[in-house]
């Protein structure tokens, strides 16, 4: 079986929750579209654990993106010069959310550190499988309708902080599946729940926000709520 699950954003309470809910076997195979971290108190924890399962695959969200690249280069705080430099940056992102990240870091040894490094280095932009005759094409966002068709000007950011235009159509072939934005901001009657339309389908239910972690099985698409 394979499932789909999006922006945890550190609720690895809800995350152990839902994979037994779900009862993932090592046959199964589960992409997360991203944002494990930043917010909630154990996304690294949530690394870890994909660290260590090789059914488990992270496609990257922008949390996830600028953890990854201020994690590694913490110790440029160290420095006098560059703390003038980076410092801003440093504070926008534990304004938004990085300061339960960071807090987890420190924490962590050295070999794990690297491993939780390693799980974003190792993490797709974007991610087409094709399940019993359809396409899916995964990733944390999409940008607006006529980016997406001009391939060779695609970026990171496209599928990091991208702006989904739901309302329209972006392939007849393909279905594409998204979190970054919480199904209540598309439609406020899906507030907690998965979204469907238009050949997208919106997977953030806002489960750090205290709503629902929503998971959806792509064999038969059947949701699951925790």
């Amino acid at each position: 079986m394979i499932y789909v699950m999006s922006d945890l954003h550190g609720c690895y309470d809800k995350f152990e929750a839902m994979l037994n809910k779900i009862n993932l076997t090592e046959e199964d195979c589960l992409y997360i579209l991203g944002d494990i971290v930043d917010r909630g108190p154990s996304g690294l924890k949530i690394a870890l654990y994909i660290s260590a399962k090789n059914n488990i695959f992270l496609i990257r969200g922008n949390h996830d993106q600028q953890a990854a690249i201020l994690l590694e280069n913490i110790y440029l705080l160290q420095d006098e010069k560059m703390s003038d430099k980076y410092g801003p940056i440093f504070s926008e992102w534990l304004s938004d959310g990085g300061d339960t990240t960071i807090k987890e870091y420190i924490e962590l040894d050295e070999m794990d550190r690297e491993k939780v490094l390693k799980v974003f280095k190792n993490s797709f932009v974007s991610k087409e499988i094709e399940v019993n005759g359809k396409t899916y094409l995964l990733a944390h966002t999409v940008p607006e309708i006529d980016e997406i068709h001009r391939y060779e000007e695609w970026t990171i950011d496209d599928f990091i902080m991208g702006e989904p235009d739901y309302d329209e159509i972006y392939f007849t072939d393909k279905i594409i599946i998204t979190g970054h934005t919480p199904t209540l901001l598309i439609d406020i009657k899906s507030k907690g729940k998965i979204w469907r339309k238009n050949n997208h389908i919106a997977i953030d239910c806002g489960a750090v926000y205290g709503n629902s972690l929503g998971c959806l099985r792509l064999d038969d698409m059947k949701e699951f709520y925790v």
